[in-house]
C-alpha cells in the first residue's frame, strides 16, 4: 500500500461520497434517462403518421440525454452538499465550529 492510499478505519478524510450514495446517483441518473426516452419517443409518436422510426429514434435520444444530463447535474450538487454538510458535522464534533 502507497503512502497516498488509506484504509477505511484509519480517520482519514476524503472528498469521494460514500458508495451507496455514489450508486444510488448512478440509479437515479439512469433511471431519468430512461424516463426522458420513455417521453421522448412519445411526444415524436404522438405527433407523427407514417414512417417515422428516424425521428423516434431522435426523440428517444433527445429526451434520454436531456433527462440524465439534467439528473446528472443534481446528482452531483446533492453530493457536493451531503460532503460540505458532513465537514460541517465534523467540525462542530471537534468544536470548531462557527458561533
Amino acid at each position: 500500500m502507497s503512502a497516498s492510499e488509506t484504509t477505511p478505519g484509519d480517520g482519514s478524510l476524503s472528498a469521494l461520497p460514500s458508495v451507496g450514495v455514489r450508486i444510488a446517483a448512478f440509479a437515479a441518473i439512469c433511471l431519468s434517462g430512461l424516463a426522458g426516452a420513455m417521453i421522448g419517443y412519445s411526444l415524436v409518436s404522438l405527433q407523427c403518421e407514417g414512417n417515422c422510426a428516424v425521428w423516434e429514434g431522435l426523440g428517444l435520444l433527445l429526451g434520454a440525454l436531456t433527462a440524465a444530463g439534467g439528473m446528472a447535474v443534481v446528482a452531483v450538487l446533492v453530493m457536493r452538499a451531503i460532503g460540505e454538510w458532513r465537514e460541517i458535522e465534523d467540525r462542530s464534533d471537534a468544536g470548531h465550529a462557527p458561533r
